[in-house]
């Protein structure tokens, strides 16, 4: 499941959520997130590295870190142990990641929800975070 975003509401979030959390919105952080938002699929922050060689790596490092705290980047954990970074799509959802391309996809169900809400109330505590993805040979892959 995703959610239609054009690319001035998705470079207006971004740039708010760095706003909102306070940060100065220098020029290599205005790169960065211009990059972020043309990122077709998940990325490595390698991979954002390359699409923005006139910013230092620790500010795109440091710009991703924000990003994911602030909730406005997903970090899947990778097979591999690579961590990628999706854009966080609106509501809470789990992702699907394709062990051998690496492609990322979001889903959401019912099962799962009600999973969580079960477990909410087994825990001695609060929940306060999970994260979830599930493995797999995506169509194209598996029809290769």
């Amino acid at each position: 499941m995703t959610t239609a975003h054009s690319d001035n509401d998705m470079r207006h979030d971004l740039i708010a959520t760095l706003e909102d959390s306070g940060f100065r919105l220098t020029a290599p952080r205005r790169v960065v997130a211009r990059s972020i938002e043309q990122q077709a699929d998940a990325f490595t922050a390698e991979d954002l590295c390359e699409s923005c060689p006139g910013v230092g790596r620790a500010t795109v490092y440091r710009t991703i870190k924000l990003l994911v705290e602030a909730g406005a980047l997903c970090k899947l954990a990778m097979p591999d142990g690579a961590p990628k970074y999706s854009l966080a799509r609106v509501g809470h959802h789990h992702h699907t990641v394709c062990v051998r391309c690496g492609k990322v996809g979001d889903f959401r169900h019912s099962t799962v929800e009600r999973m969580l809400r079960s477990l909410g109330k087994e825990v001695d505590g609060q929940i306060v975070g999970h994260r979830m993805e599930v493995y797999i040979d995506c169509a194209d892959c598996s029809n290769r």
